[in-house]
């Protein structure tokens, strides 16, 4: 029986990143956000941005790298905001250049950012920004 519901699918998608959700002011996000391999998203609090090499999640795609300028707008519910990036130009391996919106998390006194990335049936890792908290 286990065999074959492990078959058909997995029972669950991959877990958000250790973190609780949390409201933040757009002063703590405008600052400099890194992901696990250097790449970076500056976010600036003239409502734009600056990203080198940042991991995005882009629909069903793996991560992707991603380097450019752009706009970013904060979103937010009554337990977490929302980070949602428009780059300039479209990405050269996706059509589009809105990647999927960050949802913001505090560990201690680590901020993240982070999005799930690519098909939830693969064990993809979690796209994942970080950036100390005030």
């Amino acid at each position: 029986m286990a065999l074959a519901l492990t078959a058909c699918g997995r029972f669950t998608v991959m877990p958000p990143p250790e973190g609780e959700p949390v409201v933040l002011k757009p002063a703590e996000l405008a600052t400099t956000w890194t992901d696990a391999n250097g790449g970076t998203l500056a976010l600036k609090q003239d409502g734009t941005f600056i990203a080198d090499k940042v991991c995005l999640a882009v629909g069903w795609y793996d991560s992707l790298a991603w380097s450019g300028t752009g706009t970013w707008e904060q979103g937010s519910n009554k337990k977490q905001s929302f980070v949602g990036v428009t780059f300039d130009a479209d990405h050269p391996e996706v059509r589009g250049r809105e990647p999927d919106v960050y949802a913001a998390l505090r560990q201690g006194k680590v901020l993240k950012l982070w999005a799930a990335v690519g098909d939830p049936d693969n064990d993809y890792p979690n796209c994942v920004l970080t950036s100390p908290a005030s």
